[in-house]
């Protein structure tokens, strides 16, 4: 940099980036191109506690051209003083890196930052840390946030005095006296007295401008972006708000604003040179593997893989002869130590040899990496290579060296075992999570600016909701106003709409906040604060490095995927439920040609088995009728979006109805398994071998080349494909129709690898379903125990399988699912956690107390016993509206309505437990003090099944259509199950009938118009239907979810499913009146009670319309008297339920 420069020159060193979590607007990639755009030699970076950006910001700047200043606004603590206002945070300072070291004391402070937060409402540095670690720092006092210029503006000039003093001791040339404009009267106050201590101590001044955001006009929408952060309105006085000041002022702005102290902006450049530092990309830096045996981690990989390889063909069946399998292991092995990767296999065998060990569920492989031999000996995989012709060179390429990357499935409820393991074998403070951050997408943006703008709230979702929902590849905001006319209609009619569509384009993909990702873990090789700043979610107990998934492998260290996967949970749980009636199985070496499992697949019936549980999925299956491992592989395979397409043909080429083509005769053993179909990459990686003579390396690049569609790498691999045929004898013509017949399915091609894996632990699920439906059912509920949906799903289809579900019971139900089994019949019992408001553990609780003291013997025995800080009075009323008492106490509305005086005597009891206060009466207190309960009717019919609903989800003990079934078979209604079978032999047009159990409404992607998927709950079962557009406007007020409904559908079957469409629909009570059905009381003449009957009748009295009513006394089994009453009744599920819990009634008949 040249004294002109200097002269005319300035640096901003405190830019806040986007990762400045509602606070900065400016991506750190786009600083670098700004500070270029602007002129400047230098920029600072410097986000606010954090160095999440720091790699990035560095790369890209110094690819800008640009020298980046890697800084941090560190909040500080034990010094100074701060802003006297509620929204102020603590103060903060700037410290930039001068060289490694500094870099090396920023990463540590940042870190403890977080790390030591503990109960701290945000991140702060004790000033002795910062004392400890200021070697290569320099120290800015911070401005208007920092701990100096409050006190100066409060007049308390000593204390503010005694500060800088502070800062000048420890920090000596490397402190600056930090100077800010942007038009707060408290920065003129303040600057009276740091010029004047500054000049006193002959310590420099610096300018900066606190950045937020890139130009003057984007300070309206960062001002709605500081409301997103704190909960505020726009329209609010009381609020954080800064000036219009904070942009990315250029170098003449900042000239001319101190133009009274041109050493201000002198220094900014000064400090630029005093800095020469770049935050590096490393090689991948792995910890070293102690072999324990005193062999180098090359010699300990061959000798594991080859005792692993001989071990494997002892136990399993070899696809191939054993010369190939050992061959291929030498040559695997060989490739792996050429790359320097035998530290990596040896890490990952290790950590899952030590999950296996422990019982911990691992599962079969995922990704590329069971293409490898290797991995399969050392256990890392359970799928031979061999028999699933998988390739290495789709894992590990020779020919571009890149690190391997194993992804792990463990149980979803141990996974945090393994990596307790790691934490412990390798340091707590070499093993970290990867930080993610959420982002501010179109829709969530939209409500976001919405809110703070106090736009109605209607309004907002409306326009949010014409934004495309697609989680796989989300829509911006600006391609949806593009693709959607609507949005660009209200845009242009509303001047509100206008400004949160120009508010909300401007801060969409803004970084919202920070978590941990799901399944990332990094090992270094020595403390991770020497390679990486760390953070700290409060929700985990392992720290996150600061840098995100894609930087912090380019920061050197080597990730390590730890996934959690419900299946093999789901896997374990039956897997201990057939323990106990010895029938374990070992998944591993279940025969993959069992009939029962493929009869499964073909009939579509897979809710609940990995992978095929879909609604298309299950069509497809019917359709495809599995019949072996492979075609569950090419189905898992085909079934996305581009191959789908595929699928027709496959299917059609399987069963013969297609001729099977294989492109040229010598691609027929490549082919044959997918009837000519290019599903997987692996195939493209054969072709270009078999008929163009690439190496499997060489064909990996054309694989990605294909992938990546760029015209000309293509153009290059087009040329080495066709001449590489032609070698081989292939014609030119037909060489390059292969190639682009190739070229167009390489793109939807599909990991092998990865999808026979999966396709393995399908084919395990849907062994269970079909050999083991109790223990199936049991265990896949327990995994979904809060999703009343899902539960309801799997309760429906355990009525297709013929499995029962007992009603949850306080001294037999667990607070999981189980399994009984009596007279060689299983059934699934309820969990207790699954109760709504109960919660898990609370209940395991309430198993606990049971399983050491007993069975409960009565209601007061329960409260006597169990801790009532775990059952409180809304656990109490959801056991008693869901039956759970049923055993010990079966009136549900006495215990639902008296729950305050029964929790009132749980605690009591508690009370004098925990006082250990012992009674002259010994054990006979607790019943003299037993509270007397009031009399009450129970709960029957539609009541005790609503109440049933409501803590179950859906209904369990019966159904609200029972009782009018006789009537409701007057009308000609079908229930599910029969219409089931008669839309399969032709019928199409039915009278339905069912309670309204959810309504789901969609926008028409091109209409608009909304539609409905209805289901329905009916005594058989449930079904969907999709009302239309048309159909919906017309029923919508009757589809109200709970109300009992009578439908006119419409039946389409194809393919083994039925699908059933909506034509119209009224309320049940109005038809059945129609009906003119009448009913028969039968009572017994000596018990019955007129005024009972009386009341339950004259509450169900009808205007006009309804039914007859008729009494018949019975006495010693003869019939006395029938009496017609007069007038007419509903005779709804509400009055037979109220008429059967009648003292007297013998039972109900229709008339």
């Amino acid at each position: 940099m040249s004294d002109a420069v200097n002269s005319q020159g300035f640096v901003h060193l405190r830019v806040r980036s986007a990762y400045s979590l509602l606070e900065g607007a400016i991506k750190a990639g786009k600083i670098g191109k700004m500070a270029a755009d602007a002129g400047m030699p230098a920029v600072g970076m410097a986000d606010r506690a954090n160095l999440f950006g720091a790699l990035e910001f560095s790369q890209t700047t110094r690819d800008a051209g640009v020298q980046p200043i890697v800084a941090c606004a560190l909040p500080v603590l034990d010094i100074g003083g701060q802003v006297a206002q509620r929204w102020a945070k603590t103060p903060t300072v700037v410290l930039i890196a001068q060289n490694e070291q500094g870099w090396l004391n920023l990463c540590a402070l940042s870190s403890a930052a977080y790390l030591d937060a503990g109960e701290m409402a945000e991140p702060g540095v004790p000033w002795g840390q910062v004392v400890d670690k200021s070697e290569g720092l320099i120290l800015l006092s911070g401005g208007p946030d920092g701990p100096v210029d409050p006190l100066f503006v409060q007049k308390k000039p000593a204390e503010a005095a005694a500060a800088l003093d502070e800062m000048k001791r420890v920090f000596g040339d490397r402190f600056y006296v930090e100077l800010q404009r942007h038009g707060l009267s408290s920065e003129t106050v303040a600057e009276g007295g740091l010029v004047e201590w500054a000049y006193a101590h002959d310590v420099p001044l610096v300018a900066t401008n606190d950045v937020y955001y890139a130009k003057a006009a984007q300070a309206k929408s960062h001002d709605a972006l500081l409301c997103i952060s704190d909960g505020a309105f726009t329209g609010q006085e009381d609020r954080r708000r800064v000036t219009g000041e904070h942009w990315f002022k250029s170098a003449e702005a900042m000239r001319e604003l101190f133009a009274d102290l041109p050493e201000a902006c002198d220094n900014t450049v000064q400090i630029a040179r005093r800095c020469a530092f770049l935050v590096k990309t490393h090689k991948p830096i792995l910890p070293r593997f102690d072999t324990g045996a005193g062999r180098s981690e090359a010699d300990e990989l061959a000798h594991q893989a080859r005792e692993g390889l001989r071990a494997r063909l002892e136990k399993n069946k070899a696809y191939a002869p054993e010369e190939d399998y050992w061959n291929r292991l030498e040559w695997e092995v060989g490739i792996i130590q050429q790359m320097g990767f035998p530290g990596y296999f040896l890490i990952v065998s290790d950590f899952i040899k030590w999950a296996k060990l422990h019982d911990i569920p691992v599962g079969p492989g995922r990704g590329s990496g069971a293409g490898s031999l290797v991995a399969w000996s050392l256990t890392i995989t359970d799928l031979d290579p061999l028999r699933f012709g998988l390739l290495f060179e789709r894992f590990l390429n020779p020919e571009r060296v890149s690190m391997p990357d194993f992804d792990i499935d463990f149980c979803q409820e141990r996974r945090e075992e393994v990596i307790d393991y790691v934490q412990d074998h390798y340091g707590k403070d070499r093993v970290a999570q990867i930080i993610t951050f959420g982002t501010l997408q179109a829709r969530a943006v939209l409500r976001d600016v919405g809110r703070v703008l106090q736009m109605p709230l209607g309004q907002v979702d409306r326009l949010a909701k014409m934004v495309p929902a697609n989680p796989a590849n989300p829509v911006t905001l600006a391609q949806a106003i593009d693709l959607e006319p609507r949005l660009r209609e209200a845009r242009d009619a509303e001047a509100s709409v206008k400004a949160l569509l120009e508010t909300a384009l401007e801060l969409e993909g803004l970084y919202r906040n920070a978590s941990t990702h799901a399944a990332g873990i990094v090992i270094g090789d020595r403390p991770l604060t020497e390679l990486v700043p760390l953070y700290q979610d409060p929700r985990s107990t392992i720290p996150a490095s600061q840098f995100n998934m894609k930087w912090v492998e380019p920061a050197g260290l080597v990730k390590f995927d730890f996934l959690g996967l419900k299946t093999l949970t789901v896997l374990d749980r039956a897997k201990g439920y057939l323990e106990r009636r010895g029938a374990a199985q070992d998944w591993g070496l279940l025969p993959l040609d069992d009939p029962k499992t493929y009869e499964l697949m073909a009939s579509g019936q897979t809710v609940g088995v990995f992978q095929l549980e879909s609604q298309g999925m299950r069509d497809t299956l019917r359709k495809m009728r599995c019949g072996s491992i492979e075609e569950i592989t090419a189905l898992i395979s085909l079934y996305r979006p581009g191959p789908m397409e595929m699928i027709d043909t496959y299917i059609d080429r399987k069963f013969g109805r297609a001729e099977v083509d294989y492109l040229h005769p010598s691609l027929k053993e490549v082919l044959t398994e997918t009837y000519g179909v290019i599903i997987y990459q692996e195939q493209v990686m054969k072709i270009a071998q078999i008929l163009a003579g690439y190496s499997l390396g060489e064909a990996d690049l054309l694989r990605r080349a294909m992938g990546k569609k760029k015209k000309e790498e293509m153009d290059f691999q087009r040329l080495r494909f066709v001449k590489g045929a032609s070698e081989k004898g292939v014609p030119e013509s037909q060489s390059g129709s292969i190639f682009d017949l190739v070229a167009k399915f390489a793109g939807y091609g599909f990991n092998k690898s990865h999808a026979a894996a999966y396709a393995l632990i399908s084919f395990q699920t849907g062994w269970l379903k079909a050999n083991h439906p109790v223990e199936f059912f049991a265990a896949s509920m327990s995994l979904d125990l809060s999703n009343t949906d899902k539960l309801a799903v799997f309760y429906q289809d355990c009525r297709r399988f013929e499995v029962p579900v007992l009603a949850p019971d306080i001294n037999r139900s667990s607070a999981d699912f189980d399994v009984a089994w009596k007279d060689g019949q299983g059934s699934v019992l309820y969990a207790l956690g699954a109760i709504r408001n109960v919660g898990l553990e609370a209940m395991r609780h309430v198993v606990e107390v049971r399983e050491t003291g007993g069975p409960f013997a009565d209601i007061f025995d329960f409260l006597e016993r169990v801790d009532p800080k775990a059952v409180n009075k809304r656990a109490l009323e959801g056991l008693a509206r869901a039956g759970a008492f049923d055993s010990i106490h079966p009136n549900r509305r006495q215990l639902f309505e008296q729950a305050d005086v029964l929790i009132a005597y749980c605690q009591s009891v508690a009370a004098e437990r925990a006082s250990a206060q012992v009674s002259l009466f010994g054990a006979d207190q607790a019943g003299a003090a037993r509270p007397r309960l009031k009399s009450v009717e129970q709960w029957a019919g539609p009541d005790k099944l609503d109440q049933e609903l409501y803590a179950v989800g859906f209904y369990l003990s019966g159904h609200p259509l029972e009782e009018l079934t006789p009537a409701l078979k007057r009308k000609r209604v079908t229930f599910v199950a029969e219409a089931q079978g008669l839309a399969e032999a032709g019928h199409e047009a039915f009278q339905m009938a069912g309670v309204v159990r959810r309504r789901q409404e969609r926008a028409s992607a091109r209409t608009g118009e909304k539609f409905a998927f209805v289901t329905f709950s009916d005594p058989t079962g449930e079904f969907e239907c999709l009302f239309p557009p048309e159909q919906l406007r017309r029923c919508r007020e009757v589809l109200e979810v709970g109300t009992s409904v009578l439908v006119r559908v419409r039946a389409k079957a194809a393919d083994g499913e039925v699908r059933f469409f909506g034509d119209d629909a009224s309320r049940m009570d109005v038809l059945l009146d129609d009906a003119q059905i009448g009913l028969r009381v039968i009572l017994s003449a000596q018990s019955a009670d007129a005024e009972a009957l009386k009341a339950r009748l004259d509450r169900a009295r009808a205007q006009g319309k309804g039914g007859e009513v008729w009494l018949q006394a019975t006495l010693g089994g003869r019939t006395e008297v029938e009496i017609k009453l007069p007038g007419r009744y509903r005779l709804d599920a509400a009055l037979r339920g109220a008429l059967k819990s009648a003292p007297g009634v013998v039972m109900l008949e229709d008339a």
